[in-house]
């Protein structure tokens, strides 16, 4: 019997403007992910800060601003969302500061693909699906841990102000893109703000890779 020979993915390059204190980020990390049985995901992940005041030991999300009413139709939307794609998120009851998390995210890029995904998930099931606060070093640094992240990582990470840099880069992208919260994904020429659904995800997808763009 001859075997089919498998056709190679076609490569797709997204660029994701997100923070991992943002939970609607968390569901875009999700929904991207499901493009990867399709695609080559190449995904350029662009930390940029949502809240820089908020502090390290964390704030009531009253503090936030939102009307009572806003914030229950938001968290409404957020548990339909993560029941959809199969996560628990817990209630949430307080907010960080991420400028540490979003560094050492920045720093795992250098060990790979592999140490880095795995801090990106952890770092968001950590703090919406066990309420950990990860604007805390210690536990930023037991997470780097239980991940395989090399402690030199996390020094640079936190000391060398080449990733300083870095997020400040992410940060004038962002603005030139008009860019003005989180989620936000570039996919070919379109731009899409929101954890859209997978659907529209894929349809951008698509239509910047044009030698799929008549799949079903």
């Amino acid at each position: 019997m001859p075997q089919v020979k498998q056709m190679n993915k076609p490569q797709l390059l997204v660029t994701v403007f997100s923070d991992y204190i943002c939970p609607f980020c968390y569901i875009g990390s999700l929904r991207l992910d499901q493009l990867r049985s399709e695609f080559d995901l190449k995904v350029n992940w662009a930390p940029i800060e949502i809240h820089p005041d908020n502090p390290e030991q964390g704030r009531p999300v009253e503090e936030l601003g939102y009307p009572p009413a806003q914030w229950q139709q938001m968290m409404t939307a957020l548990y339909r969302m993560a029941e959809e794609e199969g996560v628990t998120i817990a209630e949430r009851t307080f907010t960080t500061n991420s400028h540490r998390a979003l560094l050492l995210s920045e720093a795992a890029k250098e060990e790979g693909a592999e140490v880095f995904y795995r801090l990106h998930n952890r770092l968001f099931e950590a703090y919406f699906g066990e309420r950990q606060n990860i604007g805390q070093a210690d536990v930023l640094c037991a997470l780097a841990q239980e991940v395989g992240l090399s402690e030199h990582c996390v020094e640079r990470a936190w000391q060398d102000p080449h990733f300083e840099r870095r997020l400040q880069g992410y940060h004038v992208r962002a603005a030139r893109l008009g860019i003005t919260g989180t989620p936000a994904f570039v996919v070919g020429k379109r731009l899409l703000l929101g954890a859209v659904p997978t659907s529209m995800l894929r349809e951008a997808a698509r239509a910047a890779v044009p030698a799929v763009a008549g799949l079903p």
